[in-house]
């Protein structure tokens, strides 16, 4: 069993301990700077008075993009198994 990584991460002023494994560091860092820089662009963009406000903005932005990325790899997988179910039936034709 690998040992485990103790971080200290700083989103909106707020310092957060994680025990994490250490192959999640890397995503869990640019995730953070992620944030960070979401939570400044919100702040330099909209007049707001409190760091939960933006915190909010900031997971309905993340979330929004993971929901739609997979409505567009759903849509896009749907799609694609079509094709080939053409494909499929073109071979079968050209077979018997």
């Amino acid at each position: 069993m690998a040992e485990k990584l103790k971080i200290k991460l700083s989103i909106a002023d707020r310092v957060y301990p994680l025990t994490i494994d250490p192959a999640q560091e890397e995503g869990l860092r640019k995730a953070t700077k992620d944030i960070e820089a979401m939570v400044k662009q919100f702040e330099q963009s909209y007049a707001v008075r409190d760091k939960q406000d933006v915190l909010a903005m900031c997971a309905l932005q993340f979330a929004s993009q993971v929901t739609q990325k997979h409505i567009n790899e759903d849509t896009l997988s749907e799609e694609t198994t079509a094709r080939l179910e053409r494909l499929s039936d073109l071979l079968e034709q050209e077979l018997t």
